[in-house]
């Protein structure tokens, strides 16, 4: 492999090109018309104009992309995160024009990126999940029969729904109706496909997620815990790893069986299962994400490890050269993602130019970002802008680090949630464990905004 294409922008793209970078790989970028003079055009090899700001018609562009990956003669795609990072079509249109993709395969993608599909290859391999129904539920009468079987509340969700959306909780019989159209509305215009399912919706539950590599001869590794509860309106805002307050024996199950999900489909390449672990210490399989996360620098920073060029290597059918017991975590790692948002007027999107820019740093603090001073948050992506990564030998140590680096970060010309995280950070319940994927919504935001 000599060259690698980046189907992605922003501060995934930077960080992919960067480790590409290190393994003397040239890069080839790809923009939108929004994108142009953006940060990860400018360090990658080439760069390469893809179509207009609209998602559908640069980033989504499938003929495109693979249209630019040969006049480049590319050897290799990474998707990043978001966009086709979970599209077996496009993993298919790799394959086709003889390009690899840096993920796992199309079979794998859609085993479980239906999570009606997913849900039921759980249970037929008697993996834990929550009561719901067997597979896609399409007819009101028969889900609102299900609903009152299950007991509400209940949640309602896309089957190829994604990053937070397509999801509905429903606590009333006399919602039920709506709430199951509208899902299905939801899901028909952002997923293509209106195919909903129901789980009984788990109340106080923490989201535990275990990475997992798999090098397709047969090896399967977890590379640990991470804790993803700091949800609000399940986006999340601060993960931690390895996940605190779990016992050895209850981390232990947990990652044994995402290592025997990874398994069972047959997957190869970086992966993440996700658990939601009840208050009485029982976990439930949630989804697996075919895909790097955006909370994986945590990981890293704890196992010392580049998951980033573990996925090129697993590519290029590189076999494992660790085993499972050569892999070991040490310290505690803490992820703010910082967005350009107002929290103060319910989280408002603030898109604009970035006048200054000063990163913290020192030991221990790492921040992954896809832009620089002068550079323009645009209104048609995602709007974090970095992530602040900080390492400490115990999580209090980590903690502390975080907040100080936050205090460091300096942004102006858009508005950013960097005080909501250090709110986060030095909360009473945060620090002890005390917390919940709707801890934020339910508690912080209340005792903040009222």
């Amino acid at each position: 492999m000599k060259s690698v294409l980046i189907a992605n922008r922003g501060e995934v793209a930077v960080r992919i090109i960067r480790t590409c970078k290190k393994l003397g790989l040239n890069t080839v970028a790809i923009y939108s018309e929004a994108d142009k003079d953006s940060y990860f055009t400018k360090i990658a090899d080439h760069a390469v104009c893809i179509g207009p700001a609209k998602a559908e018609k640069s980033y989504l562009n499938i003929e495109g992309i693979i249209t630019i990956a040969k006049v480049y003669s590319v050897c290799a795609i990474h998707p990043g995160i978001g966009f086709l990072s979970e599209s077996s079509k496009f993993q298919r249109a790799c394959e086709e024009a003889d390009i690899k993709f840096i993920g796992p395969d199309a079979k794998a993608m859609e085993m479980l990126g239906d999570k009606a599909k997913a849900r039921q290859i759980m249970v037929d391999n008697d993996i834990p999940v929550p009561p719901g129904s067997d597979g896609e539920i399409s007819d009101l009468k028969q889900a609102k029969k299900l609903a009152d079987e299950i007991g509400y509340p209940v949640i309602i969700k896309a089957s190829h729904g994604g990053g937070g959306g397509g999801i509905r909780i429903v606590f009333e019989k006399e919602k039920f109706d709506s709430e199951f159209m509208l899902v299905k509305q939801e899901a028909q215009a952002s997923f293509g496909s209106d195919s909903v399912y129901l789980e009984s919706y788990l109340i106080n539950t923490r989201h535990i997620e275990v990475q997992i590599l798999a090098d397709g001869f047969g090896n399967v590794l977890h590379l640990g815990t991470r804790e993803c509860s700091m949800q609000r309106k399940n986006q999340k805002l601060v993960e931690e790893a390895p996940a605190p307050f779990l016992s050895d024996s209850l981390r232990k199950d947990m990652e044994d069986c995402a290592v025997r999900i990874a398994k069972i489909v047959g997957y190869k390449n970086a992966g993440t299962v996700e658990f939601l672990l009840t208050e009485d210490g029982k976990f439930y399989f949630m989804e697996m994400n075919t895909r790097i996360q955006v909370e994986h620098p945590v990981t890293e920073a704890v196992f010392g490890i580049d998951l980033i060029k573990c996925q090129i290597q697993i590519a290029l059918d590189h076999e494992f050269a660790l085993t499972q017991e050569e892999i070991i975590a040490r310290g505690h790692a803490i992820e703010c993602r910082i967005n350009a948002e107002n929290p103060d007027e319910d989280f408002k999107p603030s898109p604009g130019r970035i006048k200054d820019l000063q990163f913290p740093s020192g030991f221990g603090v790492r921040v992954d970002s896809g832009y620089i001073r002068g550079d323009k948050i645009s209104p048609f992506y995602d709007s974090m802008i970095l992530k602040v990564i900080c390492f400490g030998q115990n999580r209090q140590e980590a903690i502390l680090s975080s907040y100080n680096a936050l205090d460091e970060l300096l942004i102006s010309g858009v508005d950013i949630n960097s005080d909501f995280a250090k709110a986060i950070l030095k909360h009473e319940d945060f620090n002890k464990g005390n917390i919940h994927n709707k801890w934020i919504e339910n508690k912080l935001c209340v005792e903040l905004f009222g």
